[in-house]
């Protein structure tokens, strides 16, 4: 309450105190001090604004803190500060606004008080060059950490693109200065979620400067750029620049760096986005990275390990790597990660363990360690992604086990459990149980317990689907499930023929093909022909006929025989 010389005397006496130690923040806080720095700020005397600002800044690290400046209306103020000509007392403004805006409704009062523009506008007032003042690079740097705080926000994520943030970080982002480029990329790597910061990442080039930081001698700087790689590398095109500009090798050099985990999760993370498209998958075999991700599979956090298998997934896609995850010991921790609780690393696993089992060698060891089952009571999991990736995982098992046919009767209750997943609401768990059903139904004695537990009337019930993708699974399944008693005759009486007939007007060249198959099938029954014909499928197919593809050929022919000897048998009897 004194003069302003008196309270600059004693703010310089505050600060030597040690005020990183709670006991003197939350003293500051308990003895109404705070509100008095806070009033301070809104003086005209540019020392006494600084020197609250100085103790601000640093008590702020302190939770209760933060909250209890945000009441007090101290945001408000700093957004203010933020037009002063002080270029110091600008700088501390925005980086306490950095520390307290780590929560909600600290980071709305920030944008609805027109904060997130005047940041963005201090990141404009400097402009890139080689000789920097260390004032401006202090602006710039305390603009961008208030920014990289904000930003963990959608609606403040929009505020930064409408104030013209993207051209700026990008900007930003060819500096060479360590304590600027963490706050600018921090910034990126939280926005990257929005596909149209996404978009801003390619068309303003930022992919080359992300992939040249992953070399920076900073783990936090390579961790957020990996961190950004990794959200980008959701789209096409990003993955291919990463590869353009040579960023594989340096993601794959960094996964030797395994004891900083957050480095390691990002790193992961960007790895297995990028393995999404094959010609990745083929520079990640030269630099030997499938080797060095299976190391990884054991004692790592969950957020690891998601990661590592879901690259895995990706890789394996490829047969080459099916046999390296096979000889570098991959197999057995990957069968033991199906007993893990957690979603997103199970549908992870289950991919990896179905990619695997499309060598027969693989098969041997997963079916020996139990995998099989394991993937099969995954069927009985609440989630409905964990389903489906386990019920397509199925696929390639049921294919390639020996004794197949037994050990899928082995599972007790197995075969009813996957006809009742024909109940499920989830799409892609359908397309995958139908996909699987087909599989098993090759094997008569399998089919034919399937039969007893319902699947005919549960296939033709999801017949009037338009989802082309199930189409092509459903016709797959119709087409093997035909293979038993009166189960043709079954599949008219529930009214699935008039539905199939019209997937041959699909644009989709994989579902003509499994609905001739299934129709062929089908043919087989009078009752089924004519339905067919009242349909017009004579005409469809015999455009098909004509296909280059031998398999959509036969059954489309082989259909139309079928209907042909039909409609004369019909003739004979009636004028015969």
């Amino acid at each position: 309450g004194g003069d302003p010389t008196a309270t600059l005397i004693a703010l310089c006496s505050m600060r030597d105190f040690n005020l990183s130690e709670e006991t003197c923040q939350l003293a500051i806080k308990d003895t109404g001090c705070l509100e008095v720095l806070i009033n301070l700020l809104d003086t005209e005397e540019i020392k006494c604004q600084t020197g609250s600002l100085k103790i601000l800044k640093e008590i702020s690290q302190n939770i209760l803190i933060r909250h209890a400046i945000a009441d007090l209306g101290g945001l408000e103020i700093m957004v203010k500060i933020l037009d002063s000509p002080d270029t110091d007392l600008k700088c501390l403004a925005a980086e306490t606004i950095a520390n307290v805006a780590r929560f909600k409704r600290a980071r709305k009062t920030v944008r609805k008080h027109g904060g997130i523009k005047r940041l963005v506008e201090l990141l404009e007032s400097i402009s890139v060059g080689s000789s920097y003042q260390a004032k401006d690079t202090e602006t710039v740097r305390c603009a961008a950490l208030a920014l990289w705080s904000c930003s963990k926000s959608t609606k403040n994520k929009k505020a930064i693109r409408k104030a013209g943030g993207i051209p700026l970080l990008a900007r930003w982002l060819k500096c060479s200065l360590a304590n600027i480029l963490i706050p600018i990329v921090g910034t990126l790597q939280e926005c990257a979620s929005e596909p149209s910061y996404r978009l801003a990442i390619r068309t303003e080039g930022m992919i080359e400067n992300l992939v040249k930081n992953l070399s920076s001698e900073h783990e936090e700087l390579q961790m957020h750029c990996a961190s950004a790689i990794f959200k980008c590398a959701e789209d096409e095109e990003i993955r291919d620049l990463v590869r353009k500009h040579e960023g594989l090798q340096p993601l794959s050099a960094l996964l030797d760096k395994s004891e900083n985990k957050q480095l390691l999760a990002a790193v992961t993370g960007a790895i297995w986005k990028c393995a999404i498209s094959r010609e990745n998958v083929l520079k990640f075999q030269e630099y030997k990275t499938v080797e060095t991700l299976v190391t990884l599979l054991t004692d790592q956090p969950e957020e690891v390990l998601i990661n590592v298998i879901g690259a895995l997934g990706e890789c394996c896609q490829e047969e080459e790597n099916r046999g390296t995850i096979r000889r570098s010991g991959g197999i057995t921790p990957m069968v033991t990660l199906l007993t893990a609780t957690n979603p997103a690393l199970l549908v992870n696993v289950n991919k990896a363990v179905g990619g695997c089992a499309m060598e027969p060698e693989n098969m041997a060891i997963i079916d020996s360690l139990d995998g099989v089952r394991l993937l099969w009571s995954l069927l009985k999991n609440p989630n409905p992604d964990v389903q489906a990736s386990a019920a397509w995982a199925l696929c390639p098992c049921v294919e390639n086990a020996k004794n197949s046919g037994e050990m899928v009767r082995s599972f007790v209750g197995g075969l009813e459990l996957i006809v009742n997943l024909l109940k499920s609401k989830d799409k892609e768990v359908l397309t995958s149980v139908c996909a699987a059903i087909a599989n098993i139904a090759k094997d008569q004695e399998n089919l034919a317990v399937m039969t007893d537990h319902g699947v005919v009337p549960l296939l033709s019930k999801l017949a009037n689907t338009n989802n082309n993708k199930l189409r092509r699974h459903l016709a797959e399944a119709i087409a093997h499930c035909c293979m038993w008693g009166s189960n043709r005759v079954a599949f008219g009486q529930t009214k699935a023929v008039a539905p199939l007939a019209r997937y041959l007007k699909s644009k989709d060249p994989l579902v003509h093909r499994a609905t001739a198959l299934a129709l062929y099938q089908l043919s087989e029954d009078p009752s089924n022909c004519v339905i067919m014909h009242e349909n017009g499928v004579v005409k469809l197919l015999l455009a098909m006929v004509g296909s280059t593809d031998d398999t959509l050929q036969e059954a489309a022919a082989g259909c139309i025989a079928n209907i042909r000897r039909l409609a004369l048998a019909t003739e004979k009897a009636k004028y015969g």
